[in-house]
């Protein structure tokens, strides 16, 4: 009877299941072309990921993410001859969404790094949707420094605008900057984001829809990932990744965070399980988590960051 429920189960799904070994065999030939030195500058504050990962979990996907990319062209290219050439260039763009501590910006440096040099060179930009965050001192006069990260705390419209301009063809569309040091946007300083040929997007909040507006960020998407772990995992993780910051970053005079440096280990576990509990986990529950179905592929993780499960949307 379980092997029938089971069965039935799979068939429902919108998602093709594949274990680690089965995705790896859909790298095909592909050459490996990153060297461990590579990997260094792409790897998170928190993170161990090895050549095999990428090899095993982020070439198939790209391969895959490759052929979205080709169809994608030869779609514009239609388009362009039915509008007699009027049509600007269209950056193929990419989200990366998932918890805090997950690694989203891990997976979207590899993937960037990977898809620029592959099959041909490209121009791949990469933007974090922190940037588009209210300043402090909005969060702070709205009482919203609790609710950072939530979906209320982000300027939703300056974010669409900025990925409609995108999508537009414009050249030298401006992205604001977030400094992790600060906890704050960077006043009148921007990224550059100069006709792509491909955007990656990464963010918590990039698959997220609300009965409040009528177009979303996902409308602007291509492709989208969800990179996913169990809850338990995430917030040791989180830990891990605290303790670490206390420290070093957490040591620097201009960081917000500053007076967390002289905790104990034990006062700073404490701390940070406090925050997981009453910020970063409740907006997993409350918001992120329940976006996770609304993905094109979803990479799971187990220990150590590795994947061990990929979804495919059929």
């Amino acid at each position: 009877m379980t092997n029938v429920t089971h069965s039935i189960a799979e068939t429902l799904s919108p998602f093709l299941t594949f274990q680690r070994e089965q995705w790896s065999e859909l790298r095909k030939s592909v050459p490996l072309k990153l060297t461990e030195q590579d990997l260094k500058p792409l790897l998170g504050f928190n993170e161990e990921l090895s050549l095999d990962e990428v090899s095993t979990i982020y070439l198939p996907l790209v391969r895959l993410l490759n052929y979205y990319i080709e169809e994608n062209l030869r779609r514009q290219t239609v388009l362009n001859r039915f509008l007699g050439g009027q049509n600007p260039k269209v950056p193929y763009i990419i989200s990366i969404a998932g918890s805090v501590a997950v690694g989203k910006s891990t997976s979207a440096r590899i993937i960037q790094s990977l898809l620029s040099h592959w099959p041909q060179e490209r121009k791949v930009d990469l933007i974090t949707t922190d940037g588009f965050l209210y300043p402090l001192d909005i969060l702070q006069e709205k009482n919203l420094l609790h609710k950072k990260g939530f979906p209320i705390s982000y300027d939703t419209p300056k974010l669409l605008q900025f990925l409609a301009d995108i999508k537009s063809g414009k050249a030298n569309v401006k992205a604001p900057i977030y400094s992790h040091l600060t906890y704050d946007i960077i006043a009148d300083q921007f990224d550059l984001v100069n006709q792509p040929d491909i955007l990656i997007l990464e963010g918590l909040n990039v698959l997220q829809i609300s009965n409040k507006a009528e177009t979303f960020v996902s409308d602007f998407v291509d492709f989208s990932i969800y990179v996913d772990a169990e809850e338990e995992r995430l917030k040791e993780w989180y830990i891990h990744r605290f303790l670490k910051l206390c420290q070093s970053a957490f040591n620097n005079p201009n960081s917000y965070f500053k007076h967390y440096a002289n905790l104990s280990e034990q006062e700073a576990i404490q701390t940070a399980s406090s925050i997981w509990d009453n910020i970063n986990g409740l907006n997993l529950k409350e918001n992120i988590l329940p976006t996770r179905e609304r993905a094109n592929l979803i990479l799971k993780k187990g220990a150590d960051h590795a994947v061990e499960l990929v979804k495919l949307r059929k």
